[in-house]
C-alpha cells in the first residue's frame, strides 16, 4: 500500500484554466498498482493514448481538500508521457456538488515500487 498526498486542481466548465484547491490524500493498494502497470504496458503496446480504472473508495480512503467535497465518481487515468514512454497515473473525478472535473498532478507509475 501506498499513501499519497498530491496536488490538487480543478477545471471549472465555464473557463479554461485549471485552479488548485488544495492536497488529495489517498492510498493506492497492490492490486491497483499492478493494474496500472498492466495499463503502461498495454499502452506501450498499443496506439491507445490513456486508461481509465475505476477505483474502490473503500479501499482508496480518499480524504479530498477543505471546500471540494466528494467525488461523484473516480477513476485512475494511466497515459504515456510523450518524452520518455514511460506510464503516469492521476486521479481524476468530478464533484459531487456542482460537476466540476477535479484531478491531481500526474505521479510515476514505477515511483510506486
Amino acid at each position: 500500500m501506498n499513501t499519497l498526498s498530491i496536488d490538487g486542481w480543478c477545471k471549472p466548465s465555464d473557463s479554461g484554466k485549471s485552479v488548485p484547491i488544495g492536497m488529495f490524500h489517498f492510498t493506492v493498494d497492490d492490486a491497483s498498482h499492478l493494474k496500472m502497470e498492466r495499463a503502461e504496458e498495454q499502452l506501450q503496446e498499443s496506439q491507445e493514448k490513456e486508461i481509465y480504472l475505476d477505483v474502490d473508495m473503500n479501499i482508496i480512503e480518499l480524504v479530498t481538500p477543505d471546500g471540494c467535497g466528494n467525488l461523484s465518481d473516480c477513476r485512475l487515468r494511466v497515459y504515456l508521457n510523450p518524452e520518455d514512454n514511460r506510464g503516469h497515473f492521476h486521479l481524476v473525478g468530478h464533484r459531487a456538488s456542482d460537476g466540476e472535473l477535479v484531478y491531481t498532478n500526474a505521479v510515476m507509475v514505477d515511483q510506486l515500487g
